[in-house]
């Protein structure tokens, strides 16, 4: 008997990193993109918590070859640099505009079915569904705002910068490029495209990082924008699978999102081939899926949404602060559950 398809609804890391492990092992795969590639992305770009056992699991490493490697993090309270965290693990920096494309061809290549320009608007939970459609919208008042810079010097490795309801990261990626993303609060700050980003950032008190944006070459065509986003932990149905972003959204300090993007892929794998080839029923991959999202997720997502609130109110940044003069400031311990 041929093995059962499967549809993949959303084609960015968990969706497309998952269907091709799934063609590797002869699964019949279809994939429904709203979007094309190459395209921009609201994302960090760097990767943390990724570990080898995913990436050998997945075979990752051709697409993430000539990833950068990040080593320390500089962060600044207001302007003012609090602290150099060396990290456990290096980072690994590449854009969604690159990764993404690879992924894709490699798909393509194995056989898979992908339709871009697609936006799938019947939502039900039929079997062998899979939905990797990226963030889900909530009512939530969060803005992502991300673009590509080039000319602009870093204090180390990575840079986050805490305003006033909001922060922001700079990473190098490939082509010495640096990604500049953000998340803030909406206000009434105005612009279009990148001015977008530097009105955002004064008014989160962050001038200084505007003036040494507006010095540097801004690559008005990276730039992207995502509203409404939402950090809560949504259960899911039983009779549906959700993976990456579609199924919880980290806060994008931790750098961890593209982490757990590649690392439900790799939970719903066996699964998802045990339904394909008739070893499981769709509602018992359901649950081994979701019950492996829940054991693997569910403290990093409690962690990193406990601190939150910590790198966005002005109050408790002082807080921030006077921790990390103490050396009390609890970074190694958040990054360790990001494993």
């Amino acid at each position: 008997m041929p093995p059962q398809s499967v549809e993949i609804i959303g084609g960015g890391l968990a969706g497309l990193s998952l269907g091709l492990a799934l063609r590797r092992e002869g699964i019949p795969v279809t994939i429904f993109e709203a979007g094309e590639y190459p395209r921009h992305r609201v994302c960090g770009e760097f990767i943390t918590g990724l570990a080898p056992s995913t990436i050998a699991r997945l075979e990752l490493a051709p697409f993430l070859v000539d990833a950068l490697r990040h080593h320390d993090v500089a962060w600044f309270i207001n302007e003012t640099p609090s602290r150099i965290q060396r990290l456990p693990a290096p980072a690994l920096g590449l854009s969604r505009h690159l990764l993404d494309a690879r992924l894709a061809a490699a798909f393509v290549a194995a056989g898979g079915e992908l339709h871009t320009h697609t936006r799938v608007t019947d939502l039900g939970a039929n079997p062998g569904r899979v939905f990797a459609s990226g963030r889900r919208r909530g009512g939530s008042a969060w803005l992502g705002l991300k673009v590509h810079v080039r000319g602009l010097g870093l204090e180390r490795d990575l840079e986050l910068h805490l305003g006033a309801n909001g922060y922001v990261g700079l990473a190098r990626i490939e082509n010495d490029a640096v990604n500049v993303c953000g998340l803030f609060r909406r206000c009434t700050a105005t612009g279009r495209g990148p001015e977008l980003l530097l009105a955002y950032l004064r008014q989160a008190g962050l001038d200084a990082l505007a003036t040494r944006l507006e010095a540097a070459a801004i690559e008005a065509d990276s730039f992207c924008a995502v509203a409404a986003l939402s950090f809560d932990r949504g259960v899911p149905a039983a009779d549906r699978v959700c993976l990456g972003d579609a199924a919880a959204m980290i806060p994008p300090f931790t750098g961890n999102g593209m982490a757990m993007a590649f690392q439900s892929a790799e939970l719903a794998l066996e699964p998802l081939i045990d339904f394909a080839q008739g070893k499981a029923t769709w509602p018992a991959a359901c649950h081994a899926i979701q019950a492996a999202l829940h054991r693997r997720f569910r403290l990093r997502l409690a962690t990193a949404q406990a601190l939150h609130p910590f790198l966005l109110q002005p109050r408790r940044q002082r807080w921030l602060a006077a921790l990390s003069r103490a050396r009390l400031l609890p970074l190694t311990p958040l990054y360790a559950t990001l494993h």
